[in-house]
């Protein structure tokens, strides 16, 4: 039967893989053995996603609203349609009347395009990769203090770190090939260090393991950094010659106490302290933490990065940060200018010679003014009402950190694109487009680790289905732009042209050697393994001063238990993909077997002295509400903490209220008398 070599575009690792095909289905995979990243492994989502596009429920033709039913119809009428309707609303409320929301599941080309559309042919920068401000968090972050927005080293280089710290996900779950590459690296004589609030496959392999109290991950680093100049540790030769404000860092980081920090973190301060010897005294030491976690902040994130310089592991084969994106492309969507006030290429939408560059490519003007993210645009929080919005393969209620039910009752136009029939569009759309699936097209990716590859086309799509970078395109034509792309390929030349650091990344290039990790240049066409290998001359990093935090939210006696809410062991279980994939919903749903209603996550220790057992009704209750569930009693989450999965929006909200948006709230919890 035919293989292809292509690339799974499921999670942020972007393994290596072949797809195997009899008539026009993809009828299995395999994983390639010679792919840098994945090296012959891949996980259940990569050996089974391909089932995903023989779905009965896919959509096959665009449909459209009428008297309150959808209806198929007609490319062209419905192409038509978009482009009369967002024409008359620019027309009748201003460009920043309209926004384009995309997901991180969208490729380099369709991103691109849409930014373009939004930008160019409409005047707005109202346009998200729609994974909310945290992440953003972590992009201003990154490029503030080195630079660059971007993982800086290699999956495989984990093989040569003497000392890997993972901080705040579980891998096992989340990126399995990862923790894969990790936990050989342990055998091979890694040194081993994991941080969070959870128990998880990774831990029981850890040489040591900081289970802190939630949201105190600041602290943590803080005192680990104390611990590293106290000791004289700090590579201040690397220090010194690459990075600006250490003078105002050591100034703060006196301010932060060993004890203290132990005692606010819930940790032994004898383990703070190993660990920040470890990694200091690492010849390599790779830090790997989640850059699109809800609950991750800036002084954090800030506080992590400190560490990596700290301790000179930047520039370094088998050190560097590792900001893993666990979307497929959240790293390319945001290379594309999938950003509000970024254009493609990290440069701000106010630098007029950054707009004067693209204007001159797109023979257009370029607003200047920033755009919202998607959470603002959810919630609405701007000036003008937004009229219309445009919805590429992102699914709000699903993943929304709010109810955005009142922002869609109130769009007077909305546009859906994606291959399944959401909750979102069935209620809300006005026109939804029908998307290709993987293995459908030939576009590319970008993955955690930098890596521009081709997921290439195996099987041929339905009659009545254009690949979503061409709806695009269509649809800026019909809006008077002159835009002329036969292929995808046409779109990458172009992407080359607007992104420096992609301009030698064509489809000619990509489809040899797995790929090219930018930046991939005219000047350096292989690509790049791990970034500031060379000095310029500059301090290029910032060291930033993070101050001490305040003290958070206390427990009582009558709220003794502090309510966490995050993303569950099993958060894939909401993902609109894996619904449509008969071996992924199995699996990813096994813990509703047990708990068909739901859960909250309760420690062991704590149900016991409750009294509370497994599967049990329990009533969790704050100063603002209560809310009804069962209890999962493990010992997954600390002592002292209730966790509330995020798909249990309604039940957060229950005991929340007005305070919903807090990510730490002292609650009780007892067993719910019938």
């Amino acid at each position: 039967m035919p293989h292809t070599l292509t690339t799974c575009t499921f999670c942020g690792v972007g393994c290596g893989l072949y797809l195997e095909s009899a008539g026009n289905s993809v009828i299995g995979a395999y994983p390639s053995f010679s792919h840098p990243t994945n090296a012959g492994k891949i996980c259940l989502r990569g050996w089974h996603g391909h089932e995903i596009a023989s779905s009965p429920d896919r959509l096959k033709k665009p449909l459209i609203r009428r008297e309150g039913h959808l209806i198929e119809t007609a490319w062209d009428e419905a192409l038509a349609f978009i482009a009369a309707r967002i024409r008359e609303l620019r027309e009748r409320y201003g460009p920043d009347a309209l926004a384009f929301v995309n997901s991180p599941r969208c490729s380099n080309e369709e991103s691109y395009l849409l930014q373009k559309l939004a930008r160019a042919v409409i005047g707005t920068n109202n346009i998200h990769h729609g994974t909310g401000p945290y992440s953003h968090n972590s992009i201003d972050v990154l490029t503030n203090m080195l630079g660059t927005a971007a993982t800086t080293n290699s999956i495989s280089e984990l093989a040569e770190s003497e000392v890997i710290l993972v901080d705040g996900m579980d891998l096992g779950r989340r990126m399995p090939t990862i923790a894969g590459a990790v936990l050989r690296a342990k055998l091979h004589g890694s040194k081993l260090i994991v941080v969070g609030t959870r128990r998880h496959r990774l831990v029981e392999n850890a040489d040591l393991f900081l289970q802190i109290k939630p949201n105190t991950e600041t602290m943590l680093y803080g005192a680990i950094a104390k611990v590293i100049v106290d000791r004289g540790l700090a590579q201040t030769s690397f220090i010194r010659n690459r990075c600006q404000n250490y003078d105002e860092f050591l100034d703060q980081i006196h301010h932060y106490d060993l004890l203290e920090s132990a005692a606010v973190c819930d940790v032994s301060p004898d383990l703070i302290e190993a660990a920040a010897i470890a990694f200091a005294q690492a010849r390599s030491a790779a830090l790997l933490y989640s850059a699109s976690m809800q609950e991750r902040t800036k002084d954090t994130i800030e506080a992590v990065i400190n560490l990596v310089l700290l301790t000179g592991n930047l520039g370094k084969q088998g050190g560097g940060l590792f900001a893993l994106t666990e979307q497929n492309n959240l790293q390319g969507t945001c290379d594309m200018g999938m950003l509000p006030d970024r254009l493609p290429g990290y440069r701000r939408v106010e630098d007029d010679n950054a707009r004067l560059e693209l204007e001159k490519l797109w023979h257009c003007k370029i607003p200047s003014r920033p755009g919202l993210i998607s959470d603002s645009i959810f919630k609405n929080h701007n000036s003008v009402s937004l009229k219309g919005l445009w919805l590429s393969r992102h699914e709000p209620f699903s993943s929304a950190a709010a109810d955005v039910t009142e922002f869609f009752d109130q769009l007077e136009f909305f546009v859906v694109q994606h291959i399944f029939l959401t909750e979102t569009a069935e209620r809300y759309a006005d026109v939804i487009l029908p998307t290709t699936a993987y293995g459908e097209e030939r576009v590319s990716f970008t993955n955690t680790e930098r890596r521009i590859q081709l997921a290439q086309q195996v099987v041929e799509p339905g009659l009545d289905l254009l690949p979503a970078w061409e709806q695009i395109a269509k649809i800026a034509c019909l809006l008077g732009a002159d835009w002329s792309y036969d292929s995808a390929a046409d779109v990458m030349d172009e992407i080359c042209q607007a992104v420096p650091f992609y301009s030698g990344a064509s489809y000619e290039n990509l489809v040899r050697e797995y790929g090219r990790q930018w930046p991939c240049t005219k000047d350096h066409p292989m690509g790049t393994r791990f970034l500031f290998a060379q000095q310029n001359g500059k301090k290029t990093f910032q060291l930033i001063p993070v101050p001490k935090p305040a003290p958070g939210p206390q427990t009582s006696s009558n709220f003794p238990l502090m309510l966490v809410c995050g993303n569950s062991l099993y958060y894939w279980n909401q993902n609109v993909l894996i619904r449509h994939s008969e071996t992924l919903r199995r699996e990813y749903s096994i813990l509703f077997t047990d708990y068909p209603h739901g859960f909250v996550e309760i420690n062991a220790d704590d149900a016991k002295a409750l009294g509370i057992y497994d599967g049990q009704k329990v009533r969790i209750s704050s100063q603002s509400g209560f809310g009804i569930s069962n209890a999962r009693v493990t010992h997954d989450v600390r002592k002292g903490t209730v966790y509330v999965p995020y798909f249990e929006r309604q039940l957060e909200q229950q005991i929340l209220g007005n305070e919903s948006s807090r990510s730490l709230v002292p609650v009780q919890v007892a067993k719910e008398v019938a």
